[in-house]
């Protein structure tokens, strides 16, 4: 990954690939980035173009840990398709050394026909304002091409441009469902409400964010990539516009679980055609490969690509997951291992002595049924945790703000009533109030105490650490970092009342008080 200044220091002295012309036109950055944004990722194309990408990023560190998500909605009219599901994700590369996150790239403007020309024509297109529309009329396989020639001419000229895991270079792709609706929706950088939403949040109104059908937006016609406000992650068009193809095969939906059945290429996000009432986040339909003429070209499809990195990178990460799988769904209750007189352990004993291979067989498929239920409480478990320590940081808020209220009323009272030799004649009316919000202040005291109590009998520390630096980067990634000081008060509180058992309603209060 390079810097926009370093792209074009790099480019202006790189080999061009597009050789049929002797002279051709330097993009400027309107025709590739027309919106720019702090933290934009910008890879460089041939004819000395670029493409720009915004980093989706996943609060988890190794590589067996993967977020959990709800994709799709809930309804009977749609259900058949867009059903609400469980489902998880994981990004390739990791933040920095040491890093507590993982991200993937994904495209901030759908490909363009300037971008697709660069790297399918031949010669180098001439930059213009016609060329920023998205590329449609193109099939599946001719978007799997455009990767791949995009990919290839990467690693011969640029290879230093792309990012590495574990000294694997990045792939681009189309993205999978997963990836495109985590970020469509905001990923991290909407609350969990408005993730589940119809569509991720437009303070603006819809025309400001979205091309639909009608006069009123799109009028029918395909728009230039980027003129609207992009979604909470910088990315622009995901609803409306062109319809965008996925990598993965088509599934109808069956309640908990996609059909058996893989038919033809996922669309998602709707298009210049799709009316305003039916534009939505969940909004999936299915294409085929090929019409009964040939390939199915369509002039509402267009593309963004993904950037990921190989998972089996090297032996050692093998053993790092080998590692890790061996551990999951074999955790007590309490975070440790489990011992020897525990169920899966009883149950590896009792296999290892049995010699009917049927019986055995048995065994072996009830452990690991065992061991995925475990996984599947530990997981949520973890949300839950995260959910709590949420909450604690909410009510240490809470607590800062009546509590100053409730001091500033005191001392107006004392200053009124029990100064001087006067009394104020509405001492009376002022103590009732005082008293009325002393009592509001010891509700809040004490439930920010039964959740203190609550989260240190139920988790233990080693359950609860690594959840707070998955708060953390939520918090940072909605822009509401302020509340991660409330988020460290609390924490201190929870190791606390561990060490001590002391359960210090004062203490808190005052503390949270001088949180800032």
């Amino acid at each position: 990954m390079i810097s926009k200044p370093q792209l074009f220091s790099l480019a202006m002295g790189a080999a061009f690939a597009c050789t049929s012309l002797s002279s051709y036109a330097v993009w400027d950055e309107k025709f590739y980035n027309p919106q720019p944004l702090p933290d934009d990722v910008i890879l460089p194309m041939p004819c000395d173009g670029a493409m720009v990408f915004r980093k989706v990023e996943i609060p988890l560190s190794k590589p067996l840990d993967d977020y959990s998500i709800t994709l799709g909605q809930d309804g009977d009219e749609w259900g058949y398709i867009e059903q609400s599901r469980p489902e998880h994700i994981a990004g390739s590369f990791a933040e920095g050394k040491g890093g507590k996150s993982r991200y993937y790239l994904m495209a901030k403007y759908e490909l363009t026909e300037l971008q697709y020309q660069a790297v399918i024509g031949g010669q180098c297109p001439t930059p213009g304002n016609k060329l920023r529309l998205p590329q449609v009329n193109i099939g599946w396989v001719d978007a799997m091409n455009f990767a791949d020639k995009y990919n290839l001419w990467l690693r011969k000229e640029k290879a230093d441009a792309l990012p590495s895991e574990d000294g694997a270079k990045g792939f681009l792709r189309l993205p999978t469902e997963a990836e495109w609706e985590f970020a469509a929706r905001g990923g991290l950088a909407v609350s969990p409400a408005e993730f589940r939403d119809q569509r991720f949040p437009m303070p603006e109104g819809i025309t400001s964010y979205a091309w639909f059908a009608g006069a009123q937006s799109a009028n029918g016609k395909l728009q230039l990539a980027g003129l609207l406000k992009p979604n909470p992650l910088g990315l622009f068009d995901m609803l409306g516009n062109a319809s965008e193809m996925t990598f993965e095969p088509f599934r109808l939906n069956k309640l908990d679980r996609q059909h058996g059945q893989a038919g033809g290429y996922v669309v998602r996000g709707g298009n210049f055609l799709t009316p305003q009432g039916e534009l939505r986040s969940a909004l999936r339909a299915e294409e085929p490969y090929y019409t009964n003429a040939g390939a199915n070209e369509n002039k509402t499809i267009g593309m963004r690509l993904a950037m990921v990195s190989p998972t089996l990178t090297s032996r050692d990460r093998i053993k790092e997951i080998e590692q890790e799988w061996k551990g999951l769904g074999t955790q007590n209750a309490k975070g440790k291992a489990q011992g020897g007189d525990n169920t899966l352990t009883s149950l590896n004993n009792l296999s290892s002595q049995v010699q009917d291979e049927g019986l055995k067989k048995q065994l072996e498929k009830l452990r690991a049924e065992m061991r995925a239920n475990s996984q599947l409480r530990d997981e949520q478990r973890d949300q839950a945790i995260r959910s709590s320590l949420q909450l604690g940081a909410f009510l240490c808020t809470k607590l800062k703000d009546d509590g100053m209220f409730y001091d500033r009323l005191a001392g107006l009272y004392e200053k009124s009533c029990k100064a001087g030799s006067e009394l104020d004649a509405n001492c009376g009316r002022r103590q009732e109030q005082l008293n009325e919000h002393q009592k509001a202040l010891d509700f809040i005291v004490s439930y920010y105490a039964d959740t203190v109590v609550d989260n240190g009998t139920t988790y233990n520390l080693e359950q609860v650490k690594p959840q707070v630096s998955v708060v953390i980067q939520q918090m940072a990634a909605r822009e509401k970092t302020n509340l991660n000081n409330y988020l460290s008060t609390y924490w201190q509180h929870l190791q606390g009342y561990w060490k001590d058992g002391k359960v210090s309603r004062a203490g808190w209060l005052e503390a949270c008080k001088k949180t800032g």
